[in-house]
Parts: C-alpha cells; structure tokens; sequence
C-alpha cells in the first residue's frame, strides 16, 4: 500500500509539471508575433496590450510585411531582435522571397529594436529624417540602456540603435515589384517624424502610433494639435483597412481613428480649460469626465500621465 501511495504521489507530481510546462508553452505562444492576414499579400502581427517588460520581451506593438512579386517590404521591426527573428520565421512561412526594405513609422522603442536582424540581413531601412533628431539625442542613448535592464535577456549590450539607408523628407513613393508604397510624412503628432504607409492598390493604410485601437494612446510629449490634424489627413485616405501602431486591424476605420481623435481632442479641451483658469492639475483631473474612456485598456496606466502632458502643453501654449 505504501508503495502504491509513493507511486501515485509522483505520478500526480509529474501532472503538475506537465501542466506547470504546458502553461509555460502557451504563455510562449501567446507572446510570440503570428502573421495574420489583411489583405491580399498584406500581413500584420499583433502586439500585447500592455507595458513593455522582460516577461513579455517589449511585443507591445504591431509590424507588418507586404509579399510584392521581387521581395517583402516589412513595416516596423517590433521590440526586440528576438522578436524581430520570430517575425522573420512568420514571413519564411508565408513566402521564400527576401525582405527588400524596412519601413519605420517611427523610433520609439517599441518599434525599432528589432531593425538589426532585417539590417544584417541587407535589406534596406527607410525613415523620416526628423527621426535624426532622436538618434542623436542622449535620450535615445538612455533609453537604450534602460530597457538593456529593464527588458533583459531580450533586449541586451548587443543590441543597436539602426539609423535609416534613405532618409525621407517628404511624401515619397517606395516601388518594389508589382506594388507601390506610398510613405506620407504625418508628423510630429506622436513623434516628430511619424510616417503612414499608404498601399493604394489594396486601400490599405498602416497608420503607426497615430491609431491605437481598443486601448488608451500614449501620447507623451506629443504634439496633439497636429495629431488631431494628422487623424483628418489619414480619414482623407478612405481606406478599406487600417493596421494601427497597437491593438487589432480596423475595418471600422472611420469609427477607429475617431475615438483616437475624440480621444486627444478631450485631453486638450479639459486640460485646455484648467489651464487657461490656472487651476490645480489635480483638482481639474478629479472633476473631468473620463467615463467615455475609463473602460479602454491601460487607462489607469496611461491616461493620468496623458492628462498632465497634456495640461503642462496648454500651460506653454495659453
């Protein structure tokens, strides 16, 4: 008996393992870039709604690639080169040809640590020259060493800042194969060199950071007015599909890029106001309406830090 009791004890010791190694291996896959279809020979992968950590390796953003008939422009490079090689492997899946060119919509770090694995590759990266002023900043250089800490193994002292092979400095057209990228300079709005991808034969739009579905956006030290301008430019396009910087491909682009709109335009309104009357941020954040918002993910995270951006933008602006 006492036998048959130590036999059953490891045998169910053993069932917690496997099911302690299967939990392991779906929290994997949950964290790990798949391609998803949006269009004929348009992809994307969808990032975590969350902040960047080591548990998650940064994949907080989405990137994207379109298969042309020579090779595969991808957009974004995701948040680390181990994610940047996982999305390598989705794209060897989905065809053999090369990656020709990477387009970045714009440096933040969410978007660009993955750049070197498409670089040592040979493909060619292309970018907004106001981007420079962030490559060259200390703070990109802090940046970098803090998430060496913060995102651990993945993002390490091997990882690089990659600067861009051709710097645009206005709209362009990017032709690989059968397929036109048009690259239209939306910026600064999130950042200074914010960039949307335009693929008019599919009516597809890749707008970056300017649309965050289904969550709350970052808007940091963004400049908010031209953002709102830049969400009227991008409803402009009439696009059939719209893959945002975070959260899932829009069908609903005119309902989507709206609430990001009405978003911000909110944040200056309110924020606007106590300004304008000098009152206290904190007592004007407790009085403001947030009941539209409240319920979008990261709002506890994000909107108090948007908020006091937001106010301290209207102080300099009044």
């Amino acid at each position: 008996m006492l036998m048959l009791k130590q036999v059953l004890s490891v045998f169910a010791l053993m069932l917690g393992l496997l099911g302690v190694a299967g939990s392991a291996v779906a929290a994997h896959e949950a964290n790990r870039p798949q391609a998803l279809p949006v269009a004929p020979g348009i992809w994307m992968v969808q990032g975590l709604s969350a902040l960047g950590s080591s548990a998650n390796r940064n994949f907080i953003s989405n990137a994207g690639f379109v298969v042309t008939s020579t090779g595969v422009v991808v957009i974004d490079a995701l948040g680390s080169p181990e994610l940047a090689r996982e999305l390598r492997a989705e794209i060897a899946r989905v065809t053999p040809l090369p990656v020709t060119h990477v387009i970045v919509t714009h440096y933040h770090a969410d978007h660009i640590y993955g750049l070197q694995v498409f670089k040592d590759e040979g493909a060619s990266v292309v970018a907004h020259r106001q981007a420079l002023l962030y490559l060259n900043s200390d703070t990109a250089q802090q940046r970098l060493a803090a998430s060496r800490e913060e995102l651990f193994p993945w993002v390490d002292e091997k990882t690089r800042l990659v600067t861009a092979d051709r710097w645009i400095d206005g709209p362009a057209t990017l032709q690989v194969g059968d397929t036109t990228l048009e690259l239209h300079p939306v910026g600064p709005s999130h950042t200074p060199e914010d960039l949307a991808v335009w693929l008019p034969q599919r009516r597809v739009l890749f707008a970056g950071d300017l649309v965050f579905r289904g969550r709350i956006p970052f808007v940091g030290q963004a400049d908010s007015a031209h953002w709102v301008q830049a969400l009227d430019t991008l409803l402009g396009f009439d696009a059939q599909v719209v893959v945002p910087g975070h959260g899932p491909v829009s069908d609903r682009v005119r309902d989507d890029l709206q609430l990001t709109r009405d978003y911000l335009l909110h944040l200056r309104r309110t924020m606007g106001e106590a300004a304008r009357n000098m009152d206290p941020f904190e007592e004007a954040y407790a009085r403001t309406d947030w009941s539209r918002f409240e319920k979008l993910p990261l709002f506890s995270v994000a909107n108090r830090m948007n908020a006091y951006n937001t106010y301290l933008l209207m102080e300099q602006a009044k």
